[in-house]
C-alpha cells in the first residue's frame, strides 16, 4: 500500500484520490476493450446524449468545466475519433457530435457509468460523509468566499514585513 500524503497537503491528497478512482475506472474500461476510452470523456459524452450536439462553450457549461478544458477533452476525443467537430452558426463557433464509433461504444460506457455509480455508493457507506456532498460543499464554499481570500485573513500578506495584498513579499520576485 502507498503511503498517504500528508494530512495538510490537501492539493496532493485530493489528486491522490483521483488517481486511485480514475486510474481504476480506466482500468475497467479497458477490461470491456474500450482502449481509446478515459474516465474524463464520460461527462461529455453523458452531455451530448442528453442535450444532442453542442458547442464547446455550451459543453463546458454542461460538465460544469472552464471551456479551456472542455476543448482539450473534446480535442482528445477527436484524435480518437470518439466526436467530430462541425462548423456552427457562427464562424468562430464548433459543435461536438458523437461519431459512430462512440454510439457502438454506448452501452459499455452506460453499463461501466452505472457500475461506477453503485461502486461509489459501496465507497460512500464507508465514508462518514458521502463524498460527493462533502466535495459539492466545499465547493459551494469556495464559492462563497475563495480559498485566496481564507489565506488572506489568516494576515499572511500583512504579518510579512508590512507587505500588502498584491505586492510581492520583501526578497521574493514578483
Amino acid at each position: 500500500m502507498t503511503a498517504l500524503p500528508e494530512p495538510n497537503a490537501f492539493g496532493t491528497l485530493m489528486r491522490h484520490l483521483l488517481e486511485l478512482l480514475d486510474g481504476d475506472v480506466a482500468r475497467v474500461e479497458r477490461d470491456l476493450g474500450m482502449t481509446d476510452y478515459r474516465p474524463r470523456f464520460s461527462p461529455i459524452v453523458r452531455a451530448l446524449i442528453a442535450d444532442g450536439p453542442l458547442s464547446i462553450r455550451d459543453l463546458a457549461r454542461a460538465v460544469g468545466v472552464t471551456h479551456s478544458a472542455a476543448s482539450q477533452t473534446v480535442a482528445q476525443m477527436a484524435r480518437v475519433d470518439l466526436v467530430e467537430l462541425q462548423p456552427g452558426s457562427d464562424a468562430r463557433q464548433r459543435v461536438v457530435h458523437l461519431t459512430p464509433k462512440t454510439e457502438a461504444m454506448l452501452p459499455a460506457i452506460q453499463a461501466e457509468w452505472s457500475a461506477a455509480v453503485a461502486a461509489m455508493k459501496d465507497l460512500d457507506a464507508e465514508l462518514p460523509v458521502p463524498l460527493a456532498e462533502v466535495l459539492t460543499q466545499a465547493v459551494l464554499a469556495l464559492q462563497r468566499r475563495s480559498f485566496r481570500q481564507r489565506i488572506v485573513e489568516t494576515g499572511l500578506l500583512t504579518a510579512v514585513d508590512g507587505t500588502k495584498a498584491g505586492q510581492p513579499m520583501p526578497g521574493v520576485d514578483g
